[in-house]
């Protein structure tokens, strides 16, 4: 919901003071100091605002600057703004876990605090030693050739049976592509199916040539292009994939599609054209490089990579960059979103021309939406696996709901790109 707000700054009611925990009382005499936080955020806040109701009995309104999302925040215990300032978007994650604030519905604070992620700087983000434990323990788990198999095994070796609930039929776990003005009434499944057409297309490839799939998922796009006559040879490090896109070809009687337990460093051989749809993001800032490399390695003169990416602002890359965010401590270890101009770069050093760049930020949005939809749906069915316990669904709940509303805020975007080989 996008509003404009009056009278930006005021406070607003009274309630009986309240905390979380035995500490509540004693936290609650240092209020003054949070709401000099409070202060922060407030003066960060350019677009849309805030109504918090606070642990001291008080409510406020923050922002109100300008037309933008309202969300209402319950703010029960003053240790939530200490866990945000000292850990970030973990921290805040955390807060959020143990009961310490809370919100009939945190995308829209979410898409705030991106859509003001210039405004606000390092307000929500980890500071001091906290940092420094962060940034050890993300570098611990970097992406060398055997982190990157820890890290993919920590999220995608889940089960298929997990995932297959709540994606589209065709099991893609990337953005889909919607026809314009989204449309709530058009399928995901067919969203889907676009945007790996729209890859496809992106090759110039016709039947018989040779695709290089890194990144394979569940096999949708080896399916598609294999439909069409080309020959995919998909690499990927989770076996629980690998397992799936084995039988999924097998089942519709295909030929020309291998799959292998790969890392992209070790790809050998050349190929008409590559396509890699959000793979990337699990590479890591230190290893674009190698990325790159193999990609150009891999492609014929004048062949053709198709790449669908996130990246995040540049404005907002270098201070991201510094950090260890939600994502990254709990989803994604390892992962990082591009920054699209060092991106480009890198390419172009590597003999790959940058050409047709395409974002479409909202259809991720309206793919994380249909994605909770369907989570929620069978979490409610009793469907998930039994050991996936109530924390496990909350951590995925709040997971989808703040990529949700990052992509709202329009700070990351995902986009598709052909490079080609010169």
């Amino acid at each position: 919901m996008n509003a404009t707000v009056p009278n930006r700054g005021r406070r607003f009611g009274t309630r009986t003071a309240r905390g979380v925990g035995s500490a509540g009382w004693l936290l609650n005499r240092f209020s003054w100091a949070f709401h000099r936080i409070l202060d922060r955020i407030d003066r960060g806040l350019e677009q849309g605002a805030i109504e918090v109701s606070l642990p001291d009995g008080s409510r406020r309104l923050l922002g109100g600057r300008a037309p933008g999302p309202v969300p209402v925040v319950d703010l029960r215990s003053w240790r939530a703004l200490l866990r945000l300032v000292r850990n970030g978007s973990a921290g805040w994650y955390t807060a959020w876990v143990a009961g310490e604030w809370s919100s009939p519905d945190p995308v829209p604070l979410f898409d705030l605090f991106m859509r003001n992620g210039r405004s606000l700087g390092d307000t929500a983000r980890a500071g001091g030693m906290a940092r420094l434990a962060r940034r050890i323990g993300h570098w611990l788990r970097r992406n060398d050739k055997a982190g990157a198999r820890r890290n993919i095994e920590f999220h995608y070796d889940l089960g298929n049976d997990f995932y297959r609930l709540w994606l589209d039929p065709g099991m893609t776990y990337s953005s889909a592509l919607f026809a314009e003005p989204i449309d709530p009434a058009q399928s995901l499944g067919s969203g889907q199916a676009a945007k790996l057409q729209a890859m496809l297309d992106r090759t110039a490839t016709k039947a018989g040539d040779t695709i290089l799939e890194i990144g394979s998922g569940w096999g949708s796009f080896a399916e598609l292009a294999a439909r069409a006559g080309r020959k995919v040879h998909g690499i990927t490090l989770s076996a629980e994939q690998k397992a799936m896109v084995d039988q999924r070809i097998a089942d519709a009687g295909l030929d020309g599609v291998t799959v292998s337990l790969t890392d992209y460093r070790d790809v050998a051989g050349s190929y008409d054209a590559v396509v890699s749809i959000e793979m990337v993001e699990a590479v890591g800032q230190r290893y674009w490089p190698a990325y790159l490399r193999a990609i150009a390695d891999a492609l014929k003169p004048g062949g053709r990579a198709a790449i669908q990416y996130i990246i995040i602002d540049d404005a907002l890359f270098e201070g991201y960059a510094r950090n260890v965010d939600f994502i990254q401590r709990f989803v994604f270890p390892g992962g990082m979103l591009l920054s699209e101009s060092r991106f480009r770069a890198l390419a172009e050093r590597n003999g790959l021309a940058w050409q047709d760049r395409v974002g479409f930020g909202q259809h991720y949005a309206e793919t994380l939406r249909r994605w909770r939809v369907n989570f929620d749906a069978a979490v409610e069915a009793g469907q998930l696996p039994p050991e996936f316990d109530t924390d496990f669904v909350d951590l995925w709940r709040y997971y989808l709901m703040y990529c949700e509303g990052g992509f709202r805020g329009g700070g990351i975007d995902v986009a598709q790109v052909t490079l080609v080989k010169q």
